[in-house]
């Protein structure tokens, strides 16, 4: 497929490293996205929040419990609370514009987690003139279309769950879809509960719409290889290791 989006420019399949990966550091922090990036990665996928300062900080869970054994809120913390937080008790919570700033040839997909990063991380986005090589994702329809509208054409952003509700559905209805105006990519899990979710039908019918197909977040090898097969554009992966490989053993990395 020709691409309708500078992010998009690529004849290979994306490999993403998930949260930078797990495989040599933490997730979401520095010295994971530091290791995709020496690994050969050039596309990196975070998670956004912000502080109750407005910062934008590249973090998973809306609160430090899981990842940093605190029960502190991100949007109820500043930037210099959370400045003494530990990922996994080592590693400092990164701002979303170190990331940008670290790795200016890398291209980052932004999971944008609250509607209260919506404002912060457009200003980031105007101020850091990063679009070209940003794609914004949300589990949140309402979020994708503020920062649709706020972008236009120059933003690439991925499905909302409606949209690929309808994609999933339509396939199997034969129902007419026209995706979202910016809408260039879907972003999906293999299955949703009991619903398969990436099938041929499923990603030829993304294809025809002049969708791109990214599958999250896949670290087993075969499962990989299967995907690819089914024609999957991107695989975003915790196993950066295991992704590299398949990925260099089809001659596609």
């Amino acid at each position: 497929m020709a691409s309708p989006h500078p992010y998009l420019e690529t004849t290979k399949p994306i490999a993403f490293a998930h949260r930078g990966g797990t495989s040599a550091a933490p997730e979401n922090s520095m010295r994971a996205f530091q290791h995709a990036v020496d690994l050969g990665y050039r596309y990196l996928e975070t998670d956004v929040h912000a502080t109750s300062d407005g910062h934008v900080v590249a973090f998973h869970d809306n609160d430090l419990q899981r990842t940093c054994g605190s029960s502190l809120k991100i949007a109820d913390a500043t930037l210099d609370e959370l400045s003494i937080a530990r990922i996994d008790g080592t590693d400092p919570i990164p701002m979303l514009i170190e990331i940008l700033d670290a790795w200016p040839e890398v291209n980052l997909n932004i999971d944008c987690k609250s509607d209260a990063v919506v404002a912060p991380l457009i200003q980031q986005l105007r101020t850091s003139k990063c679009l070209d090589r940003v794609c914004i994702g949300s589990f949140s329809d309402q979020r994708l279309a503020r920062i649709r509208e706020e972008f236009g054409s120059s933003v690439c952003t991925s499905m909302g769950p409606r949209e690929v509700a309808a994609l999933v559905l339509g396939t199997h209805a034969r129902i007419p879809l026209r995706p979202t105006k910016h809408a260039l990519v879907a972003q999906v899990p293999v299955r949703q509960g009991p619903i398969p979710v990436v099938t041929k039908r499923t990603v030829q019918r993304a294809h025809d719409l002049g969708l791109f197909v990214h599958v999250w977040t896949i670290d087993d090898p075969q499962e990989i290889g299967r995907l690819l097969d089914l024609g999957a554009d991107g695989i975003m992966s915790d196993d950066t290791i295991a992704l590299r490989d398949v990925f260099s053993a089809r001659g596609i990395w």
